[in-house]
């Protein structure tokens, strides 16, 4: 009987790509990810005192995953471990091997940078045994936020709101952001004055040919200087308009310009950003998807080199395309102090291929993928500049010199491949030293200095890997982590820091300054570093860093509650006592709050109106409770009653509410809109089929009937009301073909979901296959059929994600 061997990969679109390569007595299989993590809760995750000892539970869903991957175990003669070549992926490794040894003791490690038949029949031909560094350098990135996190999360809620966290990485990035909007608050803007004299050539103005033929082109030249004053840029002015003007020198000068080192994780994020728009979750996600078609080479690295074999199809490539002059082998070191992600730079695995994904996105960063690692290994680009001088002639009063600037490639050289970043040439009239040429006239523009500009996701990500914080593996979710806090908000790709991360940055920076500082989180990444390389022993790292850091947190349980973010603005006293008033943060935002508080109570809403106890509309007609118009974090609505005061270890129950309709404000808002607004939502009745209800309810896109997470909108109100409509029309509306996303196609109907009653459907679309449970959504992997997908198994799968 032939030798059997089972391959664990932790992605089933790898696996698939993997069998391709190998033959008979292979059997490859997924983990779909992480099969072990710590528990939700901090209690008894990690074991301090046993030795920071992690109690790993099988991660939920994951039990008929793992009992398929023991069983697939016994019947093979090895295992090979072939998760990502990076720390996490030895980790994933690790924990596979803790749940398949008792049922198959040979089991060994392999790993290749790219999914490439060479790649991959090389790594098996070549396995290894677990690293255990790289294992417990994750493991102790893992432990140390787990510690971290809670620990200074459960401070913040005591002392700023309850639901706030903090991070290791993420708190240091915060404030980075934090930093920036106080330099942006504490900035005062400079006037200055730009000069732009309008400039012909005299002959040619009378005329007659001159330097510049009967061109009627005016040429613009700029002061090089910005005068602070009106007064002197006025006289600038005059004095320009008044005399003819000469051309003083003539400098023209060659430049290079050297191609870019290919991409790390952290320029690809860059890069894409500023080209292509995406953010850097998006940008790993497509790259993620291009790695595991075998396209590109491992995306997380902060390493720079590239392969021989790939420089040597790289210059094969360009001395056939683009010839001999055009190539420049090229060899980049790497900037970080340790690029142990992975050895190789993010590269194609074919350069033959300049096209490659599946999806818009895929296919789009692959093209930036190529162009940038082709182009690294091309010749500089040369250009020449050209800057005219100019300056008037007979004048008693001096004033600066004006110029104009231009330039124009003479030889391409990698800009023939990453054409994007050629830019314009920009060409000036051919004149010479001593041409002289008249003054249309001389426009002054006033200006102010700017205070710097905010952090964009790609500028951010810079600035974290030119301080030593974080890592390729961390800087997406680093992104995702302060916005989803709510302690960032995206407008386009700039991010503004919100009132809440204002507080709890503040209060971090207050009291744990040295945790929280470059310093110390760059020291700590060195030290995961080095535990990787075998240099440092993990005990003594979290020994050393979470004695005083955990006697630091509880000295800090008597400090004040902090909520406040300054002082209020002037006009607006406390509306009882008339003392000054302060910004704080509540649940809602921001608020101003009287200084003399809790002795006092007064308070207003941010903009200076005062807060009042509610008034009711006045009595529900049926019940005989009040009635109210409120404002909530999803917009304004009418409520039933009185909220009900909190009793410990009581579940509150909550009084019946619904939104106001689209264009009703709350001031127009009377007691008998309030009462028919307060039939929403309404049960219709059963679907016949089913037997789950359809209801009929408005929210913030409008009225709609749902169905077990069906939801149709009511697009026409004078024909269907959704305070009027009926059952059956609410069947027939139903009954319709649902509006699909452009390129959406609806496979399989699989029925209601045991525990949600929501309707399960397999749908594809450009990116593939998914599974739909109400919003949720979710991919189908590839090694699954659409007929054999069953509700159960959709069941199953939507547990494991």
């Amino acid at each position: 009987m032939s030798k059997q061997t089972l391959v664990i990969v932790e992605s089933p679109a790898k696996a698939k790509t993997i069998e391709k390569y190998l033959g008979t007595g292979y059997k490859v299989l997924s983990s779909i990810g992480h099969v072990r993590d710590l528990p939700k809760t901090n209690k008894d995750a990690v074991d301090v005192d046993g030795g920071f000892v992690p109690r790993y539970i099988v991660s939920p869903g994951k039990e008929k995953v793992i009992e398929g991957l023991q069983a697939a175990a016994k019947k093979s003669d090895e295992v090979l471990l072939a998760s990502d070549p990076d720390r996490e992926g030895e980790a994933i490794a690790w924990h596979v091997a803790e749940l398949l040894k008792k049922h198959n003791k040979n089991l060994k490690r392999v790993s290749f940078n790219e999914i490439t038949e060479s790649a991959v029949q090389e790594a098996i031909a070549h396995p290894r045994k677990i690293d255990i560094h790289l294992k417990e350098a994750q493991e102790a990135r893992r432990v140390l936020d787990r510690l971290v996190g809670y620990d200074l999360s459960g401070l913040i809620w005591k002392k700023v709101r309850y639901g706030l966290s903090a991070g290791r990485v993420q708190s240091p990035a915060l404030r980075i952001v934090m930093e920036r909007e106080r330099e942006i608050r504490a900035f005062n803007p400079e006037d200055f004055f730009v000069l732009t004299a309008s400039l012909k050539d005299k002959v040619n103005a009378e005329g007659r040919e001159g330097a510049l033929g009967h061109s009627k082109a005016v040429i613009p030249f700029t002061c090089s200087q910005e005068p602070n004053e009106e007064k002197e840029a006025d006289r600038i002015k005059k004095v320009g308009e008044k005399h003819d003007w000469e051309i003083k020198a003539v400098k023209e000068s060659d430049a290079r310009r050297s191609p870019k080192a290919p991409f790390t994780t952290s320029t690809l994020q860059q890069t894409a950003s500023t080209r292509l728009g995406f953010s850097p979750s998006r940008t790993m996600g497509a790259a993620q998807k291009l790695y595991e078609g075998g396209h590109i080479t491992y995306m997380r690295t902060d390493s720079t080199t590239l392969s021989d074999q790939a420089q040597k199809q790289i210059i094969a490539l360009l001395n056939k395309e683009h010839g001999e002059k055009y190539v420049q082998p090229r060899t980049y070191k790497s900037k970080s102090k340790n690029a142990q992600e992975a050895h190789e730079a993010v590269r194609p695995s074919n350069f033959a291929k300049k096209a490659a994904g599946s999806t818009g996105d895929q296919k789009a960063l692959y093209e930036l993928i190529w162009e940038r690692t082709v182009a690294s290994q091309m010749a500089d680009a040369t250009m020449q500049r050209t800057k005219l001088l100019a300056n008037v002639t007979g004048a008693t009063s001096e004033i600066p010199d004006f110029a104009v600037n231009g330039s124009r490639v003479t030889f391409p050289g990698w800009l023939a491949v990453d054409k994007r970043a050629r830019g314009e040439d920009t060409e000036v009239p051919k004149l010479k030293q001593g041409d002289v040429l008249k003054c249309k006239e001389v426009v002054v523009e006033a200006k102010q200095t700017q205070p710097p500009n905010r952090y964009t996701e790609a500028g951010l990500i810079k600035e974290l890997e030119k301080r030593g914080i974080g890592r390729p593996s961390t800087y997406a979710s680093i992104m995702n982590t302060i916005v989803q806090r709510g302690y960032v908000e995206k407008d386009g790709r700039t991010l503004i820091p919100t009132d809440t991360g204002d507080v709890v940055s503040s209060f971090l920076e207050k009291h744990f300054a040295d945790y929280i500082g470059d310093d110390f989180t760059s020291e700590m990444e060195d030290q995961l570093d080095d535990i990787a390389n075998g240099e440092r022993q993990y005990i003594k790292t979290l020994k050393d860093f979470y004695k005083p850091f955990s006697k630091a947190v509880a000295n800090k349980e008597d400090i004040e509650k902090l909520t406040t973010l300054g002082p209020g603005p002037e006009g607006f006293p406390c509306p009882l006592c008339k003392a000054d008033m302060v910004k704080k943060l509540g649940r809602n935002g921001t608020f101003l709050s009287c200084e003399k508080f809790p002795d006092c109570d007064g308070a207003r809403l941010i903009d200076g109106s005062e807060v009042k106890p509610e008034e009711p509309l006045g009595n529900h007609p049926e019940t005989g409770e009040p009635v109210f118009v409120l404002n909530g974090r999803f917009g304004p609505y009418v409520q039933l009653g009185e909220m009900p005061e909190k009793v410990k270890g009581k579940k509150l129950e909550k009084p019946k509410r619904a939104s106001l309709p689209t264009g009703k404000e709350p001031d127009e808002v009377t007691l008998k809109d309030a009462v028919k607004y307060l039939l929403l939502p309404r049960e219709l009745g059963e679907h016949p089929k089913t037997g789950e209800p359809i209801i009929a309810n408005t929210g913030q896109y409008g009225p709609y009937i749902g169905h077990a997470g069906d939801f149709r909108s009511l697009k026409d109100p004078k024909k269907d009301d959704p305070y009027t409509i009926k059952f059956e029309r609410a069947l027939e509306i139903l009954a319709e073909p649902k509006t699909l996303r452009k390129g959406e196609e609806l496979l399989k109907e699989l029925g209601i979901h045991p525990t949600t009653r929501k309707l399960v459907n397999v749908f594809e679309s450009k990116s593939g296959r998914y599974l739909k449970k109400g919003w949720k959504r979710i991919g189908i992997p590839d090694n699954i059929k659409t007929n054999d997908i069953t509700l159960e198994l959709a069941v199953d799968l939507l547990k494991q994600r």
